[in-house]
C-alpha cells in the first residue's frame, strides 16, 4: 500500500478520466465510420457547414420573385461589396477556400446558383444565361448591396460578365475566372463533348477520377464513399444538368459573353490556370480583344493548376482579386 493517500486518490482519478476520454474518443470513432459508411453525405455537408462557420461565414436566404436563394455571407462590416458566383455543377461551397482569404477586406457574399444547390429549382425554367442574369439581378437588388465587385467562375464567369454588360452601372470591377462564354481552343473536355459523352456523368468511381483528372491538375484525395456521394448526384440530377449544358454550350450561347464584351465598362480582371482542361487559357485572347471599353485590363496566369482554380491556388486567386480591385 502507498504512503501517499492523496497521490493515489490523484492517480486513481486520473486513470478514471482517460478511461473515459478513451471510452468517447473510441464512440465517436466508430459513429465517424458508422456515417462515412452509411451516410456520406451526412458527413460531406457537415465539413461544409464547418468550414463555412470556420471562416466567419453564415448560411442565408432571399425569396426573390419565384426563387428562394441561398447564400453564405460575411467578412468586413461595412466593406466593399463582392459577389462570388460558382461554376456549372457547383456551389457555393466551391469558393470557400478562397473567400477566406477574401473576408478580411470584403462584405462576401456566395450563393448558389438558382436551380443548384440548396437554391431553388423550378420544373421546365429556363436556367441558361440571359435568365440567370435576370435572377442575379434580382438578387443583389433584394440585398441593397449597392454597386458590387462581381467575380464568377467558368459558368458563373459567363453570367458576371454578361451581367456586367447589361447593368454597367451595377458593377465597380469584374473577375472572370476560368470564365466560360468565349471562344478558346479546343479541350480534351470539348473533344468528349463532341464524341457525345459528358464527362460530368459519373456513373462510378472511375467517372469520378477521370472528371478530377480533366478539371484538376493535382486532383485531391477523395476518400471513396464520399466519390460515391458526387456519383449518386450526378445520377439523380443528371437530366437537369444535361439540360443546361445544352443550353450553355449550343452554337448561338457557347461564345454569348464574347458578343457582350465590348459592352462592358468596369475594371475587368482574368484569371486563369495555363493547364486548364475544360476551358483553354486561350481564351484569354478573346477577352482582351473584346474589352474594348473596360477602363483597366488585368490578367493572372496560373500555373500548376487546372479549371478550378479557385480551389487550387484559392490563396493566389484572392490575393490577386484583393490587389486589382482594391488597389488604384
Amino acid at each position: 500500500m502507498s504512503n501517499n493517500p492523496a497521490r493515489d486518490a490523484l492517480l486513481a482519478r486520473l486513470a478514471f478520466r482517460l478511461k473515459i476520454l478513451g471510452g468517447t474518443a473510441i464512440a465517436l470513432a466508430v459513429i465517424g465510420l458508422a456515417v462515412y459508411f452509411l451516410a456520406p453525405r451526412v458527413l460531406l455537408r457537415g465539413a461544409i457547414a464547418w468550414q463555412t462557420w470556420r471562416d466567419g461565414l453564415h448560411q442565408q436566404s432571399v425569396q426573390v420573385g419565384d426563387t428562394r436563394w441561398v447564400y453564405v455571407e460575411g467578412g468586413k462590416a461595412g466593406g466593399p461589396p463582392l459577389v462570388l458566383l460558382h461554376g456549372y455543377g457547383g456551389t457555393y461551397a466551391d469558393w470557400l477556400m478562397a473567400a477566406k482569404y477574401l473576408t478580411g477586406n470584403f462584405h462576401v457574399v456566395v450563393p448558389d446558383l438558382p436551380g443548384w444547390g440548396a437554391s431553388t429549382r423550378l420544373p421546365d425554367a429556363d436556367y441558361g444565361y440571359a435568365a440567370q442574369v435576370e435572377r442575379l439581378h434580382g438578387f443583389v437588388a433584394a440585398l441593397h448591396l449597392g454597386e458590387v465587385a462581381l467575380a464568377g467562375h467558368s459558368m458563373g464567369g459567363a453570367i458576371a460578365g454578361l451581367y456586367a454588360a447589361k447593368y454597367p452601372k451595377d458593377v465597380a470591377a469584374l473577375v472572370l475566372a476560368d470564365s466560360a462564354g468565349v471562344p478558346f481552343k479546343e479541350t480534351a473536355f470539348v473533344r468528349e463533348l463532341k464524341a457525345g459523352k459528358s464527362p460530368f456523368d459519373l456513373d462510378n468511381r472511375a467517372d469520378f477520377k477521370h472528371l478530377e483528372g480533366l478539371l484538376f491538375a493535382k486532383p485531391p484525395s477523395v476518400p471513396p464513399r464520399i466519390q460515391d456521394v458526387f456519383v449518386d448526384k450526378s445520377k439523380a440530377e443528371r437530366a437537369f444538368d444535361n439540360k443546361v449544358l445544352r443550353a450553355i454550350t449550343a452554337p448561338g450561347e457557347r461564345d454569348a459573353l464574347a458578343a457582350k464584351l465590348p459592352d462592358i465598362t468596369a475594371p475587368t480582371l482574368a484569371i486563369w490556370c495555363k493547364d486548364d482542361q475544360i476551358i483553354d487559357v486561350s481564351a484569354l485572347s478573346a477577352i482582351r480583344k473584346g474589352l474594348t471599353h473596360a477602363p483597366n485590363i488585368g490578367v493572372t496566369e496560373l500555373l500548376g493548376c487546372g479549371h478550378m482554380s479557385i480551389m487550387e491556388k484559392p490563396q493566389e486567386v484572392a490575393q490577386s482579386i484583393t490587389r486589382f480591385v482594391l488597389l488604384p
